[in-house]
């Protein structure tokens, strides 16, 4: 398996898919925007946005279908609910260019997290979109979750018009 990187992705590409997906997350401010990590579902390249550690994190259950706790939370949270899909020249790679010492610690720490429990990670997301697809989710995780065939359609269709 690869190693899994950190990314930010473009502004651009965020005010792309929120045309089509209200769920779809800003990007922050310009020297903070959201990062996530990157990886293969149903054949698409997908963004997964990290949250940075809060103390919610540390109580949140382990089973909520939605998230992945980084190292029980306490370097914070994938949310899987707002995974986008995204082609890959629409990524920078985070760790490379962050210059605020802390925050670029935070990233590594979660990097090594994530890449010593990646199969961990898949697995939970292969499990919640499972139950996404098939209907599975009860209607107040469903109403916070993007609107992932709608977003694979509509990166499909950037790619081979934004090329």
């Amino acid at each position: 398996m690869t190693r899994l990187k950190i990314y930010f992705i473009s502004d651009e590409y965020i005010e792309y898919l929120r045309k089509f997906d209200s769920k779809v997350a800003y990007n922050k401010v310009p020297n903070r925007p959201y990062v996530g990590v990157v990886f293969i579902y149903n054949n698409h390249r997908y963004f997964a946005p990290l949250s940075s550690p809060k103390a919610k994190h540390l109580i949140m259950k382990e089973n909520m279908v939605d998230i992945f706790k980084i190292d029980n939370g306490k370097l914070g949270i994938i949310n899987l609910n707002n995974m986008i899909p995204c082609p890959i020249n629409v990524l920078t790679e985070a760790i490379k260019i962050v210059k605020d010492k802390r925050y670029k610690a935070l990233l590594e720490n979660q990097l090594t997290y994530l890449n010593a429990n990646k199969e961990r990670l898949y697995r939970k997301t292969a499990n919640f979109q499972k139950k996404y697809r098939k209907g599975y989710l009860q209607s107040n995780i469903l109403d916070r979750c993007c609107d992932f065939p709608l977003l694979e359609e509509k990166c499909l269709e950037y790619i081979d018009n934004f090329k």
